[in-house]
């Protein structure tokens, strides 16, 4: 259903330093670096799912409020990974990892340095 996604960043720099480790522990990585963009997805396929960019509008990104970004994670310790990470590399805990909703739903929750939520979900009985 969904193509790709975008999420607003005041500080492309401060966003990349952040979504490359962070990303990294799903398997996702950098395709595309740009001017005002960095494009991710994954290796295997090549195709940008996630673009981390400043405002068309040039004016100031701000998150959504009920807004996040869930991201598909292959293991529970690819989850847990992703948040040490993310708070690690200056984003902020909305929830450690840990089982939620059912007896395999393993997910965790943050913010990246501009506020928007992400979470790592991990569906497989482990």
């Amino acid at each position: 259903m969904l193509h790709y996604v975008t999420l607003g960043t005041n500080d492309l720099s401060r966003a990349r330093r952040f979504y490359a480790p962070v990303l990294d522990c799903l398997g996702i990585t950098s395709l595309q670096d740009g001017a005002t963009e960095t494009g991710y997805g994954l290796t295997a396929d090549g195709v940008i799912r996630l673009y981390v960019t400043q405002p068309y509008d040039a004016a100031a990104a701000n998150h959504g409020n009920g807004s996040m970004i869930a991201l598909a994670a292959s293991t529970r310790a690819a989850v847990t990974a992703f948040h040490a990470a993310a708070l690690g590399n200056g984003g902020t805990d909305e929830g450690a990892p840990g089982l939620r909703y059912s007896a395999h739903f393993f997910s965790c929750y943050v913010r990246d340095p501009d506020g928007n939520k992400l979470s790592a979900v991990c569906e497989a009985a482990e």
